[in-house]
């Protein structure tokens, strides 16, 4: 597909350069806009090869900037109803996502993940088995690599795997995997999407294109995800994978094994003993894994190896080290509440937690909840932390103390915690406001726990 025409990329983080540079290999002309006027023109522009083919415009949106305008690439970042979608939606251009734009130009064989919590373990888990079957594999999307950075890369044998926000399902279009996920869902992003009802309609807009030969699976322990099965905009196949229930069809446990369910035969693929990632919302990572690889055709021989070696992700209750009998946990990726709690959850020993961080408008009640019985002491920093020490409170819960910074937070998690705790940084809130990212959130944590003395 060739692009001769005028794109406007709106958002020039890593996201709207590599669509840019996607767009310039494709023949587009491009105009990148951002809405910051004091942006370091020369430093955008020197991620680029050359300068041919690209504008830059900054600050307030005029009409003249769409001059000529055929075609928006809009960052997930950006909301869909800011002031420059706002402009192109009235000159009637069309607005695709980064994603879209990806899957455009790209080939090959495509599993597409989303939910609220679980996407980046199990993105990873895919994208391991994924690359232990082929070396033409790729894992993109919000796990760190852009899709649209490889996907000139791919090709009709390639097999990629995809994890995939909201903010990128707003605006697809022709957007087709073979296989596609919705975890779970949780209250997230309410400040962008305002109601669950339309969170998790736009997340199951992941399936929208998808036919009968296609797959969809789905949390059947979810109430949302389970009924999802019933709209009409499934086309596709339903695989359900239950942790807590026996199925006829589809994933599920059986004592200790993890079982699949298919048109009246059974496999056994693999006994929770051998699974090295701690926790049930772990196990439901691995068989939403086991649904999505092997329904993309990879031979469970490869896939059951897979299983037995994954270690995880970076940032996802991933232990740092252990200091005078304290263990400490970097669980910077739980960035809602529900993901907290599950890290809450997998923990064994009594926990001196840190939480706290940017504001998305959803409630903490059911994180307080989950202390009863495991959080000794709960640390609070950034913009949330009196909001959630209000809710402490509400539920008796006041052992609770605030902290200028997170390198203070380390530091008196240390003094509070005694031999045979943890120290855990989960925040149950994104990292924005105090950090660019929550990879940096989590290295950071990981650098003030090894700055501790013994």
């Amino acid at each position: 597909m060739e692009f001769h025409k005028k794109v406007l990329v709106i958002g020039t983080g890593k996201s709207g350069v590599n669509a840019g540079k996607v767009l310039l290999k494709k023949g587009a002309e491009i105009v990148l806009y951002d809405d910051r006027a004091s942006l370091d023109v020369d430093k955008l522009l020197s991620q680029f090869e050359d300068r041919e083919g690209i504008s830059v415009v900054l600050g307030e949106v005029n009409e003249a900037i769409l001059s000529g305008v055929e075609l928006a690439v809009i960052s997930p970042g950006v909301p869909v109803d800011s002031p420059v979608a706002q402009a192109v939606r009235n000159q009637n251009i069309p607005i695709w996502s980064e994603i879209e734009l990806a899957y455009r130009v790209s080939g090959g064989h495509l599993a597409a993940i989303t939910g609220t919590n679980g996407k980046t373990t199990t993105t990873a888990l895919v994208g391991e088995i994924f690359q232990n079957y082929t070396e033409n594999s790729f894992t993109v999307g919000n796990i760190g690599i852009p899709y649209t950075e490889v996907a000139l890369s791919m090709n009709e044998d390639s097999y990629t795997v995809a994890e995939v926000s909201s903010f990128q399902l707003e605006t697809i279009d022709q957007f087709h995997p073979h296989v596609s996920a919705v975890l779970n869902l949780t209250p997230d992003h309410l400040d962008r999407h305002e109601t669950m009802t339309n969170y998790a309609s736009i997340k199951l807009d992941i399936c929208r294109n998808q036919t009968e030969s296609d797959v969809l699976i789905l949390n059947y322990d979810d109430p949302i995800t389970r009924k999802m099965a019933k709209d009409p905009r499934v086309s596709a196949k339903v695989v359900y994978f239950s942790r807590l229930h026996s199925l006829k069809e589809g994933i599920c446990l059986e004592g200790e094994d993890i079982v699949l369910l298919e048109d009246g035969t059974k496999k056994t693929v693999i006994s929770c003993q051998e699974l090295i990632l701690p926790g049930g919302h772990n196990v439901e990572n691995y068989m939403a894994g086991i649904g999505i690889a092997y329904y993309m055709g990879i031979p469970m021989e490869v896939i059951r190896d897979t299983l037995k070696t994954f270690k995880g992700v970076a940032h996802r209750i991933e232990f740092v080290r252990e200091v005078g009998g304290v263990t400490y946990y970097n669980d910077s990726k739980g960035t809602n509440p529900d993901a907290a709690i599950k890290a809450v959850e997998a923990m064994s020993r009594k926990i001196v937690l840190i939480g706290g961080g940017y504001d998305k408008g959803v409630p903490f009640d059911e994180w307080i909840k989950s202390f009863d019985g495991r959080v000794k002491k709960l640390v609070l920093i950034g913009q949330t932390a009196e909001i959630i020490a209000e809710t402490a409170k509400k539920y008796g819960f006041t052992d609770y103390v605030f902290a200028k910074d997170l390198k203070e937070a380390v530091g008196m998690c240390a003094d509070f915690a005694d031999p045979g705790d943890t120290v855990l940084l989960s925040p149950a809130c994104a990292s924005w406001g105090m950090f660019d990212n929550y990879e940096q959130r989590g290295d950071l944590f990981k650098q003030y726990v090894n700055e501790l003395g013994e």
